[in-house]
């Protein structure tokens, strides 16, 4: 039972477990703890480190005290225990706060690209990261080329997801990504999985930001996960993240940001994302 799990982790009186929807991977509940209200998640035979890569993300999100993220209760191999967020209704005022905290975030720098010495995911599948870190702006396209687009694009193709020619169009995109990346760009950090339903609008007024794949990456990552399946008010999130960091040309990159998502989601669900995949990677180098 996950109430008797998550009182033998906090060591205090747990309630009934109510289950919360919202998530695609893990089984979620909600919980009274002493006072408390609690959300404990669980996925049935969850990798290595899954749930402490988790924690380890919401942690580096909450380090650079700009974006509102939850607190971690208690982290196991099974269990991941936060504190309960009363859900709201997004806002056009907490839209633009959401941009604005993105922008502060994006000046958050950390030494290296990725997750170098700790494990991370995106959704249920392994991040890689370089054993040797890799620090510098004109580092990124081989970055991500290496851990970020051709490790999918293989598992993708393994699968039978993607057509060949698909499959040759991202090689490309990968092997020329260099000239198309933009201006050089530090590592910062990234929410590394910023799609709408991993923005939480809250009771308080303000979003939070949950399920993170957080790591040292490119900000035009997470605003380009954004548009891809749309997010409310998006166009106030973009106008005031605008405002204070404004990002010249970042249009014209999008697609090129989105692939690694786009990917994955060839992983996982097949069906058109392979070729859209190949579409997106012609356009970025056309």
């Amino acid at each position: 039972m996950i109430a008797d799990r998550v009182r033998e982790m906090t060591g205090v009186p747990v309630g009934e477990a109510r289950p919360v929807g919202g998530g695609d991977v893990c089984a979620a509940h909600r919980l009274d703890a002493d006072g408390r209200t609690l959300f404990a998640k669980t996925l049935a035979d969850a990798p290595e480190g899954f749930f402490r890569a988790e924690a380890d993300g919401l942690a580096l999100l909450a380090g650079t005290g700009v974006v509102a993220v939850p607190a971690v209760v208690a982290a196991a191999p099974d269990v991941l225990v936060l504190d309960w967020i009363e859900p709201g209704r997004p806002s056009p005022g907490a839209a633009e706060r959401l941009g604005r905290d993105l922008a502060a975030l994006h000046d958050s720098p950390v030494e290296a690209w990725g997750t170098p010495g700790r494990p991370a995911f995106l959704g249920p599948l392994p991040l890689p990261s370089p054993d040797a870190r890799l620090t510098d702006p004109g580092d990124w396209p081989a970055f991500h080329a290496a851990y970020r687009l051709l490790p999918f694009l293989r598992r993708a193709a393994d699968a039978g997801a993607m057509a060949d020619g698909d499959v040759r169009a991202v090689e490309r995109l990968c092997a020329r990504l260099d000239e198309v990346a933009g201006p050089p760009q530090r590592p910062v950090v990234i929410h590394g999985d910023l799609w709408s339903g991993n923005v939480h609008w809250s009771a308080t007024g303000r979003a939070w930001l949950i399920d993170p794949a957080a790591q040292g990456g490119h900000p035009e990552t997470d605003l380009a996960m954004l548009e891809l399946f749309g997010c409310p008010h998006l166009d106030r999130v973009l106008a005031a993240y605008e405002e204070v960091r404004p990002v010249p040309g970042r249009a014209a990159r999008t697609g090129l940001h989105q692939l690694q998502h786009l990917l994955v989601h060839a992983v996982l669900f097949g069906g058109g994302y392979g070729a859209r995949c190949g579409q997106v990677a012609r356009a970025a180098l056309a």
